[in-house]
Order: structure tokens, then C-alpha cells, then sequence
């Protein structure tokens, strides 16, 4: 499977590893080459672990250099070998964001010049692009168009690695860029809609009702994908703990204290090893009882 290849375009380190850490490792662990690339350090994230807290942008402003090697650790954990940040390291800087009172984030009220989500469109995609004709992945992974829950980073990396994945196609395309690659198969990383009331439903009963605050397991689900937009299933259960792991190492970002954590952890299996793709370009390949695919790479 040496020949198959998988690249990744998240936001922010931590993004990758909450969205599609389990993937990731059972490719890797299958022999299958894995790319990320990951287009902000992640400069204006909340800083978790509290003798950290002098990191953050308002203070000593160096949470990006931290969270390079929380990412590298991170990869580490799941056998990453070629993870690489868009234009390099500290070419684009985190947008930041807000909440807007229906619960989605939105964009701050001011961003720096050097925020990713300013960025030059077909700039930012030409630096896409060499990756894409370096590599020449049959399979592309990314956010929707809502960047799953509208962070405006999110959005861009979307923007960017779809507008990407066009321009890398086009023979005559910025031909000192590389020979032109048709990435076969693009997907958008998604929620089941069924698995997150599942959890939440889970989360209430055991007496947690700030996880997720406001949201009602039996309301409104918009951060989940309905069932029937779902194309494929990855089912990387027994690299659960290896996903877990990985997200311990993004520390400033991710908190193993708390009910949420406590009850995923008892149902790791189930909640981490276990990730849902929907489909954006390319045939869909053989399925499962359910209709979905149970492989990024199905009918390649």
C-alpha cells in the first residue's frame, strides 16, 4: 500500500488529531504514506495548563512555538513522519475568533495583518499546490465550507485546499510548481449526527451540563452531519488509546480533567476510534451494511 498516499490541511495543531487522529495512525500503521499540512501555529489559542498561561498572544505571545512541539509530539504518538505548516513555519498567523450567541464561532474583532483568514486566496493555495505535486496524494482530507463550527481559520483552510486541489490539476498551472496531480478523492472530515447525541445524551445523564453548553441532545445539531450525508466510516478502534495520547500531547489545548474526558475515556473505542468522512469529489468505493465506505481509499 506504499503507493497510497493521504493528505491532511487543518487550521491549528490539535485540529488534526481530534478530527482524524485514528485515521491517521491505522494508515500509517498499514504502510500507507500520511501527510499534514497545518497552516497557523495556533498563536491566539486559550492556554489550558496554567503555569503556561504567560505563552498566550496578550502576554508573552510565544503559544505558537509551543504548540509546534506539542504537534510534533502529537505526531510522534501516531507515527507521522511528514508534517509540515503552509509556507512554513510562521508564514500564517491564527486568525483568532468569537462566539456568536447561536453558539458558531465567528471572527474576532480585530485580527493581526499576518492572520491566515486575510490571507491571499491563490497565494496561500500555491504553497498547497507544490505539497499536492510533491506528494501526489490519491486522497485529501479538510473542513467543510463551514470549517465544521465557523472558526474563520477553518473556513480558509477549506477555501485553500479546495481551491488547491483544482489549480495542482491543471497542466498548464504554474508549472514551476511541479508536474500537474489530480488528487482522486476529497473528503470533508464530519460529526455523525447520531454518534454527538449519543454522547451528549451520555454527557447529561451522568450530570454534565456545561460540556457543550446549551446544546440539547435532542435539539438542533449543528456541528453534526446527518447520517445520509456520510460517505465513509473509518473504524481505527484499536488505536483509540494511540488517538488519545496524541491529544494529551496538545496540553495547552486539551484538558483530560472533567466529566467529558472521563466518560470518553471509558467509551474510547466507540468515541475516539471511530471517524466519519463525507465526500466532496471521486466515486464512492465498495460499502459496508450501513452504505459507507469503510476506507478513505475504497475503489482506488
Amino acid at each position: 500500500m506504499t503507493n497510497q498516499h493521504l493528505l491532511l490541511v487543518h487550521a491549528h495543531p490539535d485540529d488534526e488529531t481530534i478530527g482524524q487522529g485514528a485515521t491517521m495512525a491505522k494508515y500509517v500503521a498499514e504502510g500507507r504514506g500520511v501527510t499534514l499540512v497545518t497552516c497557523t501555529a495556533g498563536e491566539m489559542g486559550e492556554v489550558l495548563v496554567p503555569e503556561l498561561e504567560h505563552l498566550a498572544a496578550d502576554r508573552d505571545d510565544a503559544l505558537g512555538e509551543h504548540r509546534r512541539g506539542e504537534l510534533a509530539d502529537a505526531m510522534a504518538i501516531l507515527g507521522v513522519t511528514d508534517h509540515r505548516f503552509l509556507g512554513g513555519f510562521g508564514r500564517y498567523r491564527d486568525s483568532g475568533m468569537k462566539w456568536h450567541p447561536d453558539g458558531h464561532a465567528i471572527a474576532a474583532d480585530e485580527t493581526d495583518e499576518r492572520a491566515f483568514a486575510n490571507a491571499d486566496l491563490t497565494e496561500a493555495a500555491d504553497h498547497l499546490v507544490a505539497i499536492i505535486r510533491e506528494v501526489r496524494p490519491q486522497v485529501l482530507v479538510t473542513y467543510d465550507q463551514f470549517g465544521g463550527y465557523g472558526h474563520p481559520d477553518h473556513i480558509q483552510a477549506h477555501r485553500v485546499a479546495m481551491y488547491a486541489a483544482q489549480l495542482a490539476a491543471v497542466p498548464s498551472y504554474r508549472r514551476d510548481l511541479g508536474e500537474a496531480h489530480d488528487i482522486a478523492k476529497i473528503y470533508w472530515g464530519a460529526m455523525s449526527e447520531t454518534q454527538l447525541r449519543d454522547g451528549l445524551r451520555k454527557l447529561r445523564a451522568a450530570g454534565d451540563t456545561t460540556t457543550f453548553e446549551g446544546m440539547d441532545p435532542e435539539g438542533p445539531m449543528p456541528m453534526g452531519s446527518p447520517d445520509a450525508d456520510i460517505a465513509c466510516r473509518v473504524d481505527a478502534g484499536a488505536l483509540a488509546d494511540k488517538k488519545m495520547d496524541a491529544m494529551r500531547a496538545h496540553a495547552t489545548q486539551i484538558t483530560v480533567d472533567g466529566p467529558f474526558f472521563a466518560l470518553s475515556n471509558n467509551l474510547g473505542t466507540a468515541i475516539w476510534g471511530v471517524e466519519h468522512y463525507r465526500i466532496a469529489k471521486g466515486e464512492l468505493g465498495p460499502v459496508d451494511a450501513d452504505g459507507w465506505e469503510t476506507d478513505l481509499f475504497a475503489g482506488l
